[in-house]
């Protein structure tokens, strides 16, 4: 990948997910802008690409973090919004357990108040541990939690999957959770 495509993948996170203004885009309810739009405030911004650029960073995103309206003349992100947008997601049946990679610094307040969504809409879980440890790596040495999905979700709790298969919730309560007893 380029540099300069990897850069407009990084300022797409920002734009689609957290600060559309920065370059003068608006998301719609669902989250979405349109393509045109969205590649004519890329350019306006000094960021240019074409719309097979932008196909490309959205197939090649390694965590898949964007994708087309069904028509391909809308984007968004598929999860990780700070601001409020309806991903028109329905609940499902999660697994029996979930995993959620953190920083060793940030274990022992989670274990005391549980998973909070924080600034973004939703708390963040993996159906792998390999996944959850990958995201944890980026804060630092990872620790790797383990979530009573399945017991949540009889017990009333909502779970979402998005469309790059991350899975969602509002929040984990402090007693759901307990450390993976394989830690990388």
């Amino acid at each position: 990948m380029s540099k300069h495509l990897k850069e407009v993948g990084r300022l797409l996170s920002l734009v689609l997910r957290h600060e559309p203004g920065h370059i003068g885009i608006t998301l719609d309810q669902e989250g979405y802008v349109s393509v045109d739009d969205l590649l004519a405030a890329l350019d306006r911004h000094g960021k240019a690409i074409d719309r097979a650029g932008l196909e490309w960073i959205v197939a090649e995103n390694n965590k898949q973090r964007f994708s087309f309206s069904a028509d391909g003349t809308r984007i968004r992100a598929n999860q990780g919004h700070s601001v409020t947008v309806d991903l028109g997601l329905t609940p499902v049946e999660p697994p029996e357990y979930l995993y959620h990679g953190t920083a060793d610094t940030s274990v022992a307040s989670i274990l005391r108040e549980g998973l909070k969504s924080q600034s973004r809409q939703h708390v963040h879980l993996s159906a792998e541990v390999g996944t959850a440890t990958q995201i944890g790596s980026r804060h630092g040495k990872p620790m790797i939690l383990q979530v009573a999905a399945g017991t949540l979700f009889r017990g009333g709790h909502v779970f979402y999957q998005s469309a790059n298969g991350v899975w969602l919730t509002d929040h984990v309560p402090n007693d759901a959770l307990s450390l993976n007893a394989h830690q990388p």
